[in-house]
């Protein structure tokens, strides 16, 4: 049996964050464990102000998990969102004492959930920095938005080709989304030390909020799998342009990770394959 322990927000009503992680972990065979940094009943875009748990009761959350043996289980651990500085420390710990119990090397996947363009930061800049300093580094894998690929190394993506030259400037490998594509494209970028490749479709006039969420997940079930991290991104990028277009067939207000079910793990949407 897999099992991923997952760092991140809650919202109940809402397919974005942790819990819309679970789902997409679920539907692959991965056992979730979600331990909250937040909790909301809907998205806070819509306007829901939720709960930040306090790092007393986060370090005790985890402490509980770590109780139960489960820490040697891991196989998959993703971070995410953030309220507070101090959640981050403890969640820096945790990948430490994860990584020192597991009988296998579990897969660390950091995506640094800080802010998007236009509006920039909408996470605390202490929070930010804490996920900068201390989370990016124990990373496996990161998977930032463009806008947060140019936070975190400080300087503005244009292009492509720069936002190629950023990942590798982190020297972290990376899956990269919304990064910049052809005319109507939006695009997901795999970059290690050796390779990139640009998977892009188009772009669609109206798409949920959530899809970085449900790539994040979707690449690390992949690496569970024991896929190669290319075809991990490649099915990645698949899974969340059909989950955007089912949503806009379906009319839903969220992507419908749910009811695609095996379509998100065997998703067919036709994607356009550049290496770079």
């Amino acid at each position: 049996m897999a099992l991923a322990l997952i760092l991140s927000s809650f919202v109940a009503a809402s397919r974005i964050g942790g819990a819309a992680q679970q789902y997409v972990l679920a539907a692959h065979g991965i056992d979730p464990v979600l331990a909250p940094t937040v909790m909301f009943g809907r998205s806070p875009a819509r306007g829901s102000q939720g709960q930040v748990t306090t790092p007393e009761v986060f370090a005790r959350m985890l402490g509980d998990i770590e109780a139960d043996a489960l820490f040697g289980m891991v196989d998959l651990v993703i971070t995410g969102h953030f309220s507070l500085p101090e959640q981050v420390e403890i969640a820096a710990d945790v990948l430490a004492r994860v990584r020192a119990a597991s009988q296998r090397p579990p897969v660390m996947v950091v995506d640094p959930i800080l802010g998007d363009a236009p509006g920039g930061l909408y996470v605390r800049p202490d929070v930010a920095e804490a996920v900068a300093a201390r989370l990016t580094p124990l990373a496996d894998w990161i998977t930032p938005n463009l806008w947060e690929l140019g936070y975190l190394t400080g300087h503005e993506i244009t292009d492509l080709p720069g936002a190629v030259a950023a990942a590798r400037r982190l020297g972290k490998p990376a899956v990269v989304t919304s990064a910049p594509a052809g005319e109507g494209e939006i695009g997901v970028l795999y970059v290690d030390a050796d390779t990139a490749t640009l998977f892009a479709h188009p772009r669609l006039p109206i798409g949920p909020n959530g899809t970085g969420d449900l790539v994040t997940a979707s690449f690390g079930a992949g690496l569970v799998e024991g896929l190669a991290p290319v075809a991990a991104a490649e099915r990645a990028a698949r899974a969340a342009a059909e989950a955007v277009q089912a949503a806009q067939d379906w009319r839903a207000p969220d992507l419908p990770i749910v009811a695609l079910g095996m379509r998100l793990v065997r998703p067919t949407a036709e994607m356009r394959i550049e290496r770079l």
